[in-house]
């Protein structure tokens, strides 16, 4: 991960957590004090956001020396010394906060992912994230969700042309909505149709969607749209996707299933931050 396209996301969380500097750590730690400290897991997880943590501390200061002892993507258990960071003890003590907030929550989305991503081992499915992100994050919520093994969908609205069911309402349905954006967009730009009912599964294959996502639809619903797009575009289901519902829904032979839990409701791993004596 390349972390200085992060460097506006990293310098707005430093300035949120010190609008006029550190005044604990500035009347209390001498300029020259040194320590090392460890980020220790205090559960299991799947880890995202060393690269970041790392950039936190060079922003401060860059004499700071950041040890990765794990790479992201890589399983860890509770207790285990997930990095050491070691240099001046003001910059250290700074930096802790931003730096956990930021390990903590990619972690999480991570972990979150990679369960799912589990549950579904062994079918031809494919977790895809949302936008459903922290504002400001979701680039950085996108990359946990890759690094735990998911997909990302379209990154933003300016990606491709997805008409969900208050487009299709404004448009008078599924075949003038695509019909309205092929008319529009550039060669290549793909166009998938959110359908909440077979009927427009059927409307979005004679309409030459690219894809199409299976809204809130039940595993029976969901295995006859399979049987109806037989192969032609690629089914996307959605909606009321949970750990215990999501490897059902991959046996229908969707393509793809999208999880907002990823990113709008993964709970952060428990990481902290100890100082050596």
């Amino acid at each position: 991960m390349g972390t200085r396209e992060f460097d506006s996301i990293i310098e707005a969380a430093l300035r949120e957590d010190m609008p006029h500097g550190d005044i604990t750590t500035d009347s209390i730690i001498p300029p020259n004090a040194r320590s090392e400290a460890v980020f220790l897991a205090k559960e299991d997880g799947v880890l995202a956001g060393l690269d970041v943590v790392h950039r936190v501390f060079e922003k401060l200061d860059p004499s700071v020396i950041f040890i990765e002892r794990f790479r992201d993507g890589a399983a860890f258990r509770a207790s285990d010394a997930l990095a050491r960071v070691k240099g001046p003890t003001a910059a250290i003590l700074k930096g802790e906060r931003t730096a956990l907030n930021f390990l903590q929550r990619l972690c999480g989305v991570a972990t979150s992912t990679r369960r799912y991503v589990e549950a579904i081992s062994g079918t031809k499915a494919r977790i895809l994230d949302t936008r459903k992100t922290t504002p400001g994050l979701r680039a950085l919520e996108k990359y946990a969700v890759k690094t735990g093994g998911g997909n990302n969908h379209r990154l933003s609205l300016s990606d491709m042309v997805l008409i969900k069911d208050n487009h299709l309402r404004q448009a008078g349905g599924v075949t003038e909505a695509v019909k309205r954006a092929r008319a529009k967009i550039r060669p290549g730009v793909r166009v998938e149709v959110e359908a909440g009912d077979l009927l427009q599964v059927r409307e979005a294959l004679a309409a030459g969607a690219d894809m199409i996502m299976l809204d809130n639809m039940t595993l029976e619903m969901i295995r006859q749209a399979v049987s109806l797009a037989a192969g032609r575009v690629p089914l996307e289901a959605s909606g009321n996707m949970t750990l215990d519902r999501v490897r059902a829904v991959a046996e229908t032979g969707v393509d793809f299933i999208s999880v907002g839990a990823l990113t709008h409701s993964a709970p952060a791993v428990d990481i902290s931050l100890e100082f050596k004596p």
